[in-house]
């Protein structure tokens, strides 16, 4: 269990190691968290109150702004990744069976060839997640090393020195439950809210998942080792949450949840503006790109598609009657004669 009455745990061993290289980022934040509480505080809001719950949230929400330009360019990278895939393949067969160290460097030339030919980088769909993780790990620490300094068990962090975080504290949730209670310390109401949030919790968690795996796959290309890892995790992280949500204080909840909810709006957009080809959200994805291209050329003035492919067609059929149906032989080149 993370929390001691006397000692916050995530300060010892390997992960006070973690957590100490990752000072910087947890000053950044508890920065932030002052900033927007002082912002709400001058609107009018009680400096005691819910106006530390939406500091947490707008926290969030700055992350995820600051991170999602980088999620748009992986959004991208994977798609150009799996349009190159066909071609992947074909290298990956020519080079089967080889492994002399000649023929692995050809196939690695000739795959970094492929990639810069078409401007990917292998790489670039796994930095939004390099830089995600260490983010959101340095938001939970924050929040939960909040509550020992105000009871004077850590040393300060950042913005929030004892004094302010005895503020932070003081918080209560529409008056039931404050942001340092966990589902063992709180009250029935308490723990109702609690319960409430991790419901919540779960519940994006597992709907991220199903619409993964009903909207995103292409079904006729999974396998059936890669469905059944799908349910594992839409069935099991859920059950995580619910046993690791109620040992952590409501404000690692408020910020949780306001990540889930992140989380599945980023999901809906990714599905809705990148599906997985072959997919079921990638063919609804053709009918609205074909809707619109239709709708950009009738404002044009320019011919629909099915009146240009009418057209080719027409083109062609009167080229056959001209030139009849036999294809042109190529003709072959003569040397010249020395």
């Amino acid at each position: 269990m993370i929390y001691n009455q006397d000692q916050f745990l995530l300060d010892s061993g390997f992960w006070g190691w973690l957590y100490k290289l990752l000072t910087p980022v947890e000053w950044l934040m508890t920065q932030i968290m002052a900033i927007f509480h002082k912002l709400l505080v001058l609107v009018g809001m009680h400096p005691v109150g819910i106006s530390w719950v939406l500091s947490i949230i707008f926290l969030v929400l700055v992350v995820h702004a600051i991170i999602f330009p980088m999620y748009y360019k992986q959004m991208k990278s994977m798609r150009k990744l799996q349009a190159l895939a066909p071609k992947m393949q074909r290298i990956n067969n020519k080079y089967k069976g080889k492994n002399d160290p000649a023929s692995k460097e050809a196939m690695s030339r000739e795959m970094q060839k492929l990639y810069q030919d078409n401007k990917v980088n292998p790489a670039g769909s796994c930095l939004p997640m390099l830089i995600q993780g260490p983010v959101f790990m340095c938001m939970f620490y924050t929040l939960s090393a909040i509550p020992y300094i105000a009871r004077g068990k850590r040393a300060t962090l950042g913005a929030f020195d004892q004094a302010t975080a005895a503020e932070f504290t003081k918080t209560k949730v529409f008056e039931l439950v404050g942001v340092s209670d966990t589902f063992g310390t709180a009250d029935n109401s308490g723990k109702i809210v609690i319960g409430v949030f991790v419901l919540l919790m779960c519940a994006c968690l597992f709907f991220m998942q199903r619409f993964q795996m009903k909207r995103n796959m292409n079904h006729d290309a999974v396998n059936q080792q890669t469905m059944t890892m799908q349910k594992v995790m839409m069935w099991g992280f859920p059950v995580m949450y619910i046993f690791s949500g109620i040992a952590m204080p409501f404000a690692v909840l408020v910020y949780w949840l306001t990540n889930n909810v992140c989380n599945l709006l980023r999901t809906l957009w990714q599905i809705r503006n990148f599906p997985t080809p072959g997919s079921p959200a990638a063919k609804e994805k053709e009918v609205r790109d074909h809707k619109r291209e239709n709708a950009r050329r009738e404002r044009a003035g320019e011919p629909s598609l099915e009146e240009e492919e009418l057209q080719r067609a027409k083109e062609e059929e009167e080229r056959k009657l001209t030139q009849g149906f036999q294809r042109e032989q190529p003709q072959r080149k003569r040397k010249k004669k020395k």
